[in-house]
């Protein structure tokens, strides 16, 4: 599985806290689909997989409370996961589900064999009985609670079609893996767990899930003391910059913005070879559907400053980053999945921060037409100092119907004109200019208008569809600026700019102009035979732009004045991490 793309952000709310979200994109044939899904009352119910040992005994729980001194102590031994012999068990589930003995099967997440049963069971509308005796262990004399909220790894829970048991040994047994009969599908709909005879545990499985008899609260909540900070900020207070190259030199290596190869370069992006963006980077991660033509675009996102900012605001941008980052690289959003990382909900400005990022979420998700097709919610984040920023990282997935339409980030030839697509704005709020290089925390979203971005999106789904565009980059961490110098970085192409003067420029600071993130705005480049056709559909669009200049050989230039050679900006950006690490 290639890691084919991701981000990194570095903030101090992280450092006793770091988050870690992680999105698997798998394909699958429709016809292939295998529910989660208890059915057919008599079928056996088999636990496949590694054996059960005490790791991970009530970690969900765990995790889902306030962590201090004392509980640390209560830490419960950490699950170790064993790459191998979860490849082994994905494989022989594949082989399974070719076969046509599968009712339903589910993984052993969180909560374990109660959480699987619990789920599939309730879903069906059935029960199950299940004998404990029966559960592979690797550790002796486990007690009944153990069994059943172990979260070991590499285990599956699958409800089989009675009388094709055998299918199911015989594939797990070529898998050299454990396949255990541990009960059946019952019809009274509880969930009955015996061992050495005697009945340890008798529930509902409909008292256990989400929308059942498991509880669903509704807290308080309070806008945080914060906001009276952030609604102060006068960008008037900050001093406009003079020296655009002294401050773009100093923005490209701030971590947040500086190239991650570091981390990179530590994964394998190419095994498989379906992954199309290592050596010809979109704003989306693509990988090829063999056999189809068609493509996957995917990516992941969330600027958590932002959200701390406004989280209304800042998670409509999550969902409008990850779908402009798509539709840049010429696919089309299709869904979402997200991990929503918080602080402690019983604190009414944490849960205030939840409460908002879900609305503007599910207000830009309907914006856009994606579905919401899973996700988690992670909360108890924060050490020390208080709270991680509110981190709703939004994963989405795009499809490329046509591969030949993909569209990638860089410049590609020398006199191609630069436009910038969307509407400049007088803003620097949360921008990593203002938080870095200015040292200012408290400051406003960045400016944001959810029609006006699906609108711009739209625009250049079109352009691209045309072909009247060779390249496109989103503007987001650092500004325009940092947009312009990435689009060269990879085909070592620069660029000869005209920037307006700050006369031109009415209303719009230098800063905000080069350094302000300032949403929905994409830079594309295009050859001067199509740039009136180019400005047409733009106008036909109702969409401001803004001609910048042309692409060079690899000198940049802006006013005349010289910038160096776009190689050696490469190497502050691309290097600037590393610095830091060995420092």
């Amino acid at each position: 599985v290639p890691t084919v793309g991701g981000e990194v952000y570095f903030e101090d709310c992280y450092h006793t806290n770091p988050l870690v979200n992680a999105m698997s994109v798998g394909i699958m044939k429709s016809n292939k689909m295998i529910s989660a899904t208890a059915e057919g009352i008599g079928n056996p119910v088999f636990f496949v997989g590694s054996a059960t040992g005490k790791d991970g005994i009530g970690g969900a729980s765990f995790a889902s409370a306030d962590i201090t001194s004392e509980s640390v102590q209560e830490l419960p031994a950490v699950q170790v996961g064993d790459p191998f012999q979860e490849k082994k068990l994905l494989e022989a589930c594949l082989e399974l589900i070719d076969t046509d003995a599968i009712v339903g099967m589910q993984d052993m997440g969180a909560a374990g064999i109660i959480c699987s049963t619990a789920e599939m069971s309730a879903k069906g509308k059935v029960g199950m009985s299940i004998d404990l005796d029966k559960v592979p262990t690797r550790q002796k004399d486990m007690k009944a609670w153990e069994l059943l909220l172990s979260e070991s790894q590499e285990r599956m829970l699958i409800v089989v079609e009675k009388g094709k048991e055998k299918q199911v040994l015989d594939i797990f047994e070529k898998w050299d893996l454990s396949a255990s009969n541990i009960g059946e599908v019952t019809g009274d709909g509880l969930l009955k767990f015996y061992m050495h005879g005697v009945l340890e545990a008798e529930v509902p499985a409909y008292e256990l899930v989400l929308g059942g008899g498991a509880p669903q609260y509704t807290r308080e909540y309070t806008e945080p003391k914060y906001f009276e900070k952030i609604n102060a900020f006068d960008i008037n207070s900050v001093e406009d910059v003079t020296d655009i190259k002294s401050v773009a030199e100093q923005i490209i290596q701030i971590p947040n913005i500086a190239s991650k190869r570091w981390v990179y370069t530590q994964y394998d992006s190419m095994v498989g070879a379906a992954n199309t963006s290592t050596n010809a980077p979109s704003d989306a991660a693509i990988v090829l559907a063999k056999g189809t033509g068609k493509a996957l675009a995917m990516t992941v996102d969330c600027n958590s400053k932002y959200v701390y900012a406004n989280p209304y605001v800042g998670a409509m941008i999550a969902v409008a980053e990850a779908a402009r980052n798509i539709v840049c690289s010429g696919a089309e959003p299709i869904g979402v999945t997200n991990c929503l990382n918080f602080g402690n909900p019983y604190d009414p400005e944490v849960y205030y921060q939840f409460v908002k990022s879900i609305n503007g979420m599910g207000d830009a998700c309907r914006k856009f037409n994606t579905p919401v097709t899973g996700g988690n919610v992670s909360f108890y984040n924060q050490g020390p100092q208080g709270a991680v920023y509110p981190t709703p990282t939004i994963g989405m997935v795009g499809i490329l119907d046509d591969f030949e339409n993909r569209m990638t980030l860089s410049y590609k030839n020398e006199g191609d004109i630069i436009v910038l697509i969307g509407e400049q704005k007088n803003c620097i709020g949360s921008s990593e200019y203002l938080h870095k290089l200015k040292g200012v925390e408290f400051s406003p979203a960045p400016s944001f208008d959810l029609e006006q971005e699906f609108k711009v999106q739209a625009l250049v789904a079109d352009l691209i569809k045309r072909k009247l565009i060779n390249s496109a980059h989103d503007i987001s961490e650092g500004g325009l600026a940092v947009t312009l110098l990435e689009k060269g970085f990879y085909t070592n192409l620069g660029f000869d700019l005209l920037a307006p003067s700050p006369l031109e420029r009415v209303g719009v600071r230098t800063d905000a102009y080069w350094f302000g993130e300032a949403q929905s705005r994409i830079v594309v480049t295009v050859d001067k035979s199509q740039i009136s056709n180019l400005k047409a559909a733009i106008e036909t669009a109702e969409i401001s732009c803004t001609e910048l200049g042309k692409v060079t050989a690899g000198k940049i230039k802006v006013n005349g004045e010289s910038w160096g050679n776009i190689e050696d900006w490469k190497l502050k950006y691309d290097n600037a991490i590393e610095k830091l690490l060995n420092a």
